[in-house]
């Protein structure tokens, strides 16, 4: 398991990985229509480029495959954080965690918060996030449940 900063050229994986995790990892919590409404920021392609830009984007590598990232905005922000629905409950979120949290802890971060899925909260809930909103998202006509959560650090 290797850990590296993302770049341009990591992009077209990126988002593969990101729709391939919703498409299989979600769908017990999210409906079709929400899959697809939330998969369809793939196409961002400005948005995918802002973030590996103006984020801390760590990838985890495994025998040469994008096993998972995650993103850190302004230091103290989760933005994205996606495992491989093939590398899923192998400890690759906990690892890349504590790099974020790490990262945010070198920005004197006194919190960390992100917008998380119905599917991630009990994962970001055991790293001791509470939930400070239950959101309705609205994306293209469609409504997604999210939650906004905050870890004290």
């Amino acid at each position: 398991m290797n850990f590296r900063k993302a770049t341009i050229s990591d992009l077209p994986e990126m988002k593969e990985l990101f729709v391939q995790t919703i498409q299989s990892v979600c769908k017990n919590d999210y409906n079709t229509e929400q899959i697809n409404a939330w998969t369809s920021g793939a196409k961002i392609t400005q948005r995918w480029i802002d973030v590996v830009e103006k984020q801390f984007v760590l990838l985890v590598i495994i025998e040469n495959k994008m096993a998972g990232f995650g993103t850190l905005k302004d230091g103290n922000y989760i933005d994205f954080f996606f495992i491989h629905k093939d590398f899923q409950r192998q400890g690759i979120a906990n690892k890349i965690f504590t790099e974020l949290e790490l990262e945010a802890k070198k920005h004197h971060s006194k919190s960390i918060t992100s917008d998380v899925s119905i599917t991630a909260k009990p994962f970001f809930e055991k790293k001791g996030f509470v939930i400070k909103a239950k959101q309705k998202n609205i994306v293209k006509g469609v409504e997604i449940i999210n939650y906004k959560m905050e870890k004290e650090l």
